[in-house]
């Protein structure tokens, strides 16, 4: 997902914890909307649940030295109120866990990574985390063209364990990221020319659903729900496991480099991306308004980052392309490892990107192509913004461009996810080649203040990109990156029969709305 934002945070430290489980007479009130409320003990859970649970799986209540581990997110924002927290080890932990928060009247919340930052999520009250990180095995078919994986592993893992047997399969950008949960909502990366989306990489499922049942999804085993989970997944199931599709490299190096534009060049710099003719081979073009004192006192810099698969003569051009505007600075470009590119990026595990703790928020928009009259009106509010409130000074304005002919090929009725049409696609000399998706990205020490500053600048930049947008188009929103105030339509698609569809998958699957916590369907 990200890039240079990850250059443009400080580092945070990372932590580790063992695992233990606690029990003493805390109360918990069963507060799930439609349950009769009751109180819980702490008792209650090791008698009811822990003899449910296999023998590897832990339950952790506030006094648990690790639950502030287990329930930090990457965004303070989007917390939650988590009273107790379930690690499974298999599959049927999740299910036992579904099965008693129903019983008991709890709402439950499955995390991943964590990375969700949507204002839904604030919405559980004093509920169960079903913690999926020891879900993690990856398992390669004996013919080389699948792989198992499971629902806690995250991206840097699966890089890694696929690279070691020359296959790679398509991924998000963060190496700290879940491989699942981004793949419920789309699934961007730099692999998306070639394959498309994370979800259009899944064979199939196993899904805890929100009674507990546990169901096989595919194509051909409850296929109507597959649909729904690739693209609107968040709000029918928790998947423990999937089979994704693997391929070999299609190119053994990757090229990368960074540019840093000064806030006088914004016009040029994104007139030549309209322009450009993005190849599959030119995996992310990533662009950010950003705070660097080391070139601009004045005002915010534009630093653009750059990754191409290939050869060295084919991704010369490519960098000679950017060279050619003069920038104040370059990163000589480098060749690179599969497994080296995201830790070039500053996108991989060890990195302050990846670190919980601090107030990131996301208000994403997709726009056909870049008006250059309103990227400057959005410079200018970005840098009154960081002058005007300094605790912004590490708020970052992106803008992404990924190959699309990977997406392209996948017919758009045959999943959930809403936006392969030209609505969100940016169009320079060539109709369907590349993705844009815009996002102010506020960074800041919570507060409740803050908080409506960051909602007050955000919004006014994403009616600045819409109102330069063709006239007449819809707003859409990017579901893995929405903020939790767009409307269905922006986030799940326009088209009627889209929304009927999702409705009535979720009446049948989650008829008393357990899946509530990431941008629903209502």
């Amino acid at each position: 997902m990200y890039s240079l934002i990850w250059k443009a945070a400080a580092l945070l430290g990372a932590l580790s914890f063992h695992i233990s489980v606690t029990a003493s007479d805390l109360v918990l009130p069963g507060a799930d909307a439609g349950q009769n409320s009751a109180e819980i003990t702490q008792g209650r859970f090791n008698r009811e649940l822990r003899r449910q649970l296999s023998k590897n799986a832990s339950i952790h209540f506030t006094s648990s030295p690790q639950f502030g581990h287990l329930t930090d997110r990457w965004s303070d924002f989007s917390q939650g109120d988590i009273a107790v927290v379930v690690e499974p080890a298999t599959t049927q932990d999740v299910a036992a866990a579904v099965k008693f928060a129903n019983r008991s009247g709890l709402s439950f919340l499955a995390v991943g990574g964590g990375h969700g930052s949507t204002s839904a999520l604030n919405t559980i009250l004093r509920g169960l985390s079903i913690n999926l990180h020891n879900l993690n095995q990856i398992q390669i078919s004996s013919n080389g063209d699948s792989v198992l994986l499971g629902g806690g592993v995250n991206t840097h893992e699966v890089i890694n364990a696929l690279a070691a047997h020359g296959k790679v399969t398509a991924t998000t950008n963060g190496g700290c990221t879940s491989q699942l949960g981004p793949a419920l909502g789309g699934g961007f990366g730099r692999y998306m020319g070639f394959f498309g989306l994370v979800l259009d990489n899944i064979i199939d499922m196993t899904v805890v659903l929100a009674n507990g049942t546990i169901a096989q999804v595919s194509s051909t085993s409850n296929p109507d729900l597959c649909w729904g989970m690739k693209g609107a997944g968040h709000n029918f199931g928790i998947v423990t496991e999937a089979h994704f599709k693997i391929y070999d490299f299609p190119t053994p190096r990757w090229f990368s480099s960074e540019f840093t534009f000064a806030g006088s060049q914004l016009e040029t710099l994104f007139e030549h991306i309209n322009d450009m003719d993005q190849p599959k081979e030119l995996g992310e073009v990533y662009t950010i308004f950003a705070i660097n004192p080391q070139y601009s006192t004045t005002g915010p810099v534009m630093l653009l980052h750059l990754d191409y698969a290939g050869t060295p003569d084919e991704a010369r051009p490519w960098f000679d392309y950017f060279n050619d505007l003069h920038p104040v600075a370059m990163r000589k470009w480098e060749s690179l490892s599969p497994t080296d590119i995201q830790p070039a990026a500053s996108q991989d595990i060890d990195f302050g990107i990846c670190a919980h703790g601090q107030t990131w928020r996301l208000f994403p928009l997709g726009l056909k192509k870049y008006n250059l009259t309103a990227n400057r009106q959005v410079y200018n509010l970005f840098k009154q913004l960081v002058n005007e409130h300094p605790d912004f000074n590490r708020t970052v304005v992106q803008f992404e461009n990924y190959a699309q002919q990977g997406v392209k090929a996948v017919v758009p009725a045959s999943t959930a996810y809403a936006n392969r049409d030209d609505d969100i696609l940016v169009y320079g000399k060539s109709s369907n080649s590349r993705f844009s998706l815009r996002s102010f990205s506020p960074v800041y020490p919570p507060s409740a203040a803050n908080h409506a500053i960051a909602t007050e600048y955000a919004n006014k930049a994403r009616a600045i990109w819409h109102a330069g947008d063709t006239p007449g188009r819809h707003v859409t929103a990017y579901l893995n990156y929405a903020n939790g105030d767009e409307s269905l339509e922006a986030v799940y698609g326009y088209e009627s029969w889209r929304l009927e569809r999702l409705r009535a998958l979720r009446k049948r699957y989650d008829p008393e709305n357990k899946f509530r916590f990431y941008n629903p369907i209502q």
